[in-house]
């Protein structure tokens, strides 16, 4: 091994001016934050059971889908596999089942814009939660409106409907991922989000509100099935539910500060 003597290090060697470190890059928008791959391969995983037999694959969805049923004794006495403790799990473990493949894609390809932002937004706990709180709150809108159905819902649509709707809040502020004047990932992340009232009064918001209620109510009413096999329909019901649930719930969630200049929709200044 060579040594460079000290003499040739210190007087030989010319002066290079110091580099600026390059700047740290910027996520691109459409990088998927790890709280969200993580729950696409959940369900990418969970949906592996198609691959059991057939009895396997039912008694399945009996444990973990939402049957409304299960909390009805006005009618012909059923029993469910699950027990008393299936009136429990079931009301946010039925969003990880899906029936095909069809099935878990569309709402995976939903999920990827909205959740992608309110993932980096929120962080992975309060991600995992909000997706729990949501679902449940799919399920109490089909169990409202269906107290006597028997057969067994699932699918995630009614929390991937809570991550639209929360979306909402900040998507069409000044460099969120929605507006016209879009940042990168980190910019979208740390907008601040609009006040219900002014979300609510915001054009743009309202034309989204009626496009998606619209469509949902002609899916459901229509019985319009997407990745849907013959003899199952659309819970469009739970899909209200959740989707209500993420705009009115958003802010008990959402980490970045508000304040009244920045509830316009405004950028909030540069710290100095």
């Amino acid at each position: 091994m060579s040594l460079e003597s000290p003499e040739n290090t210190a007087h030989d060697a010319p002066d290079v001016p110091a580099e600026t470190p390059p700047a740290a890059p910027h996520e691109p928008i459409l990088t998927l934050p790890p709280a969200l791959t993580a729950y696409v391969l959940l369900l990418a995983i969970i949906h592996l059971r198609v691959l059991l037999p057939p009895v396997w694959e039912e008694w399945t969805n009996l444990v973990f889908g939402f049957i409304p049923k299960r909390y009805d004794t006005t009618l012909l006495d059923v029993t469910y596999p699950g027990g008393a403790g299936a009136k429990v799990w079931t009301f946010v473990t039925y969003s990880l089942l899906h029936a095909n493949l069809s099935h878990i894609v569309f709402n995976v390809l939903w999920l990827l814009p909205f959740g992608s932002a309110l993932a980096r937004r929120f962080g992975a706990l309060r991600f995992y939660v909000f997706m729990a709180v949501t679902a449940a709150a799919g399920a109490l809108a089909h169990l409202i409106t269906n107290e006597h159905a028997l057969a067994p819902m699932i699918g995630a649509s009614a929390s991937v409907s809570g991550t639209m709707a929360a979306a909402l809040r900040f998507a069409f502020v000044q460099g969120s991922f929605l507006s016209f004047t879009r940042g990168d990932a980190d910019a979208a992340a740390k907008v601040p989000a609009l006040s219900l009232w002014r979300a609510l009064r915001n054009g743009r918001v309202l034309g989204f509100l009626a496009v998606w209620f619209g469509v949902n109510i002609i899916f459901g009413i229509g019985s319009i099935a997407v990745g849907m096999e013959e003899g199952q329909s659309v819970a469009w019901q739970a899909h209200i539910g959740g989707f209500l649930a993420g705009l009115l719930l958003f802010s008990l969630f959402d980490p970045v500060q508000h304040s009244e200049s920045n509830a316009a929709g405004a950028l909030p200044s540069p710290p100095k």
